[in-house]
């Protein structure tokens, strides 16, 4: 059955793809399909997409060298408990190889090892291990495709000439170890988005009409009715038509603290309701609910290479046809020219083979990147490709855009002052009912203030507002008026402390209303955008972890910008800006700090985000917009997630470095007991397999990097 089509791009779900070179392989081997088109095989992400007339069983055929198996991406992964290591068909053989080994060192030990019952014994152990690897070693040979299957099947099967049997089946058994625990490493490097893909159920209950239906979450439409009994999870985007509830966010924006959600209250897939039922208006497909769109978008993050990967893949390129010309040299240059014997240096030609194979260069970039990338996704980040991962490491300094990410992007009152205290309530009354009539941002910010205490709200008649100035009304036969301090002047007598209190409310960044109940001043209102509670804290951790510059970008008027950069530290602070401006301002930054940062909400400040090296869009969950465009999206509205973004790019770009050391280092030093005559195959192999290990391990450091 065809199931990738001409014209169409599918893609698919791959088993079993443990290393980088079998990744390489297996997409040349489909490249090579007749009607294949644009393949590309996603290692980090396991994932294949294809064009072309082309059958799951062509594509299997071309992944049987290591027995990976395909399945489409749109199907549900059933759940199948792990079958335990004893029970593993290949450690299974692993194991019995490993006690022919002993067994057959126990008889060399006792007579020799080229006494007949100990080369039996290597000769089954090497047999039975590495049939697999010889199998393919061969094939590839015949392609002249030097990948470490190649190389071993060389240097075992000249090791068993030149009668190293020993050393052969020593080979043989530690490179299948190896292969099974590089298998183990690269699986739990993928858990972070497989855990992602598996977040939201299956299935969901549906109301339609009278009916209660259970449905595949893939047959569910917009304008269904979810039903969502406490302790379920959301199965499908939407907007909550009934009941009250509080959500675990966490799956999405890494925000451990339940969100309180009512009626038109947004909620995602994935999510878990805790106490409270919940009928849902489903306003997403399935594949394109928010959770949805992060899994594809880290996977896309996981294939994209990042400048230091490119780097080792053109490295490499020329470094395996090296390793093979200096094997061939160590072979053939000591015999001919100092007539040393030829089987020694052939031994060592071979174990040059061995330890010279790439695998743990290649794969040192992509692991820490697919693991990095994972990890950001659970705490909430998205981060969208490696090249951004290690651009933001590289960060210097960081401008804010002020609304929505430095403050909380909706205004709310902070001061309220009576000239009589005893009146304070009926005053508030006033003030909330006249209010109520208007539709400016601080009016519904003042009708919020006074639901907050209670305040009994009624309604004012004869509203008018006064465009600059403020409004005024009827309420309880009294003249209420509301507005600037300037225009209260002109309306009645506002003693000199008042003045002066609301000239120090307005240095602080706060607009402040005045108010008079029929022509007399009965007190002052200041709203304000509040400041983040957490934005001074991730300033001064900004600071610790090595960012050498902060900048406030604002269109705002100085004296706000100003009065809000002193409450949090910061000190540099650009206000009354056009968007060219802020533009303008990222340019200088770059060109005094190198590498810039620009944080806002995805949408505003397009110039200063497109312009940035990093754009970080704040509360990315439900946002398309911050989704497509940012290179970096703080899911949940935390400010908070902004220093643990930066902390684990830069221990990426450590431990980058670090397995690149490893790599090379490991090899370099086996390389050199060469010329004592020192190196063994043993020794090879554990450089080159030690080496992979080692990075893979080395790179599941960064799972534990938390918020």
């Amino acid at each position: 059955m065809v199931v990738a089509k001409e014209g169409k791009k599918e893609e698919f779900r791959l088993e079993n793809l443990n290393c980088a070179s079998c990744a390489i392989q297996f997409e040349e081997n489909v490249k090579n399909l007749p009607n294949a088109k644009d393949v590309q095989v996603n290692f980090g992400a396991s994932k294949l997409s294809i064009e072309g007339d082309v059958t799951i069983e062509e594509l299997e055929e071309a992944g049987a060298f290591d027995g990976i198996k395909v399945r489409k991406a749109s199907e549900k992964r059933v759940f199948t408990p792990p079958t335990p290591w004893y029970k593993r068909k290949e450690n299974i053989v692993t194991i019995i190889s490993a006690v022919l080994v002993a067994a057959g060192w126990m008889v060399a030990s006792q007579q020799s090892q080229t006494a007949p019952a100990a080369v039996g014994l290597f000769a089954a152990a090497i047999v039975i291990g590495g049939w697999k690897i010889f199998k393919v070693g061969f094939k590839n040979l015949t392609r002249f495709e030097f990948d470490i299957k190649t190389l071993m099947t060389i240097a075992v099967i000249g090791a068993a000439i030149i009668q190293e049997w020993k050393e052969a089946a020593v080979v043989v058994v530690l490179f299948a170890i190896s292969e099974a625990l590089e298998a183990y490493s690269m699986n739990k490097s993928r858990q972070s988005i497989q855990q992602l893909m598996d977040i939201a159920p299956a299935t969901a209950v549906v109301r339609r009409g009278t009916e209660f239906v259970e449905l595949n979450t893939e047959d569910i439409v917009v304008g269904d009715i979810l039903i969502v009994k406490p302790g379920q999870k959301i199965a499908m985007d939407g907007v909550v038509l009934k009941g009250g509830s509080t959500v675990n966010e966490a799956a999405i924006t890494g925000e451990s603290v339940p969100a309180m959600k009512g009626q038109g209250s947004e909620v995602f897939a994935g999510t878990l309701n805790e106490e409270g039922a919940l009928e849902v208006t489903v306003t997403k497909l399935v594949n394109d609910t928010t959770i949805a769109k992060i899994v594809h978008l880290v996977e896309e993050a996981q294939a994209e290479k990042a400048p230091s990967q490119k780097f080792v893949d053109r490295f490499a390129k020329y470094y395996t046809p090296a390793i093979i010309i200096i094997a061939l040299l160590v072979m053939v240059v000591p015999p001919l020219v100092t007539g040393a014997p030829w089987v020694e240096w052939i031994y060592l030609g071979l174990a040059v083979l061995v330890v010279g194979c790439p695998c743990a260069l290649v794969i040192s970039t992509p692991v820490a990147i697919v693991t990095a990338i994972g990890n950001a996704a659970r705490q909430g980040v998205l981060i969208k490709g490696g090249v951004h991962l290690e651009e933001t490491g590289h960060i210097q300094a960081i401008a804010f855009d002020k609304t929505g990410t430095l403050t909380k992007g909706y205004p709310e009152v902070t001061d309220f002052v009576v000239v009589e205290e005893d009146e304070a309530l009926p005053v508030l009354e006033a003030v909330v009912a006249v209010e109520g009539m208007s539709q400016h941002p601080l009016a519904r910010a003042i009708v919020t203030y006074g639901g907050e205490r209670d305040v009994h709200r009624e309604e004012a008649q004869q509203f008018q507002s006064v465009t600059g100035k403020g409004a005024y009304a009827t309420y309880k036969n009294q003249s209420v008026a509301i507005g600037s301090i300037q225009w209260a002047t002109e309306l009645t007598h506002v003693p000199v402390d008042y003045l002066e209190r609301a000239t120090t409310l307005q240095a602080e960044g706060k607009s402040v209303m005045a108010i008079i109940i029929d022509d007399v001043f009965k007190g002052l209102i200041a709203v304000a955008d509040p400041v983040r509670e957490e934005s001074a804290e991730v300033m001064h951790k900004l600071k610790d972890i090595g960012i050498a510059h902060t900048v406030m970008l604002t269109g705002d008027h100085q004296v706000t910008a100003q009065a809000i950069a002193a409450n949090i530290g910061m000190t540099d602070v650009r206000a009354s800006l056009m968007p060219e401006d802020k533009l303008t301002a990222i340019k200088e930054l770059q060109q005094k700090y190198g590498k810039v940062a620009m944080i806002g909400d995805g949408i505003n400040d397009a110039p200063a985000l497109a312009t940035a090296d990093v754009g970080i869009a704040m509360g990315g969950a439900g946002t398309d917009t911050a989704l497509e465009t940012a290179d970096v999206a703080l899911m949940a509205d935390d400010l908070e997630k902004l220093p643990y973004t930066i902390k684990l790019s830069r221990k990426t770009l450590r431990i980058i470095k670090e397995n690149i050391g490893f790599a090379l280092g490991l090899k370099v030093i086996a390389l050199l007991l060469v010329i004592p005559g020192w190196l063994t195959l043993w020794i090879a192999i554990f450089a080159d397999m030690g080496a992979t290990l080692l990075v893979v391990l080395n790179s599941l450091r960064l799972l534990k990097v938390q918020d």
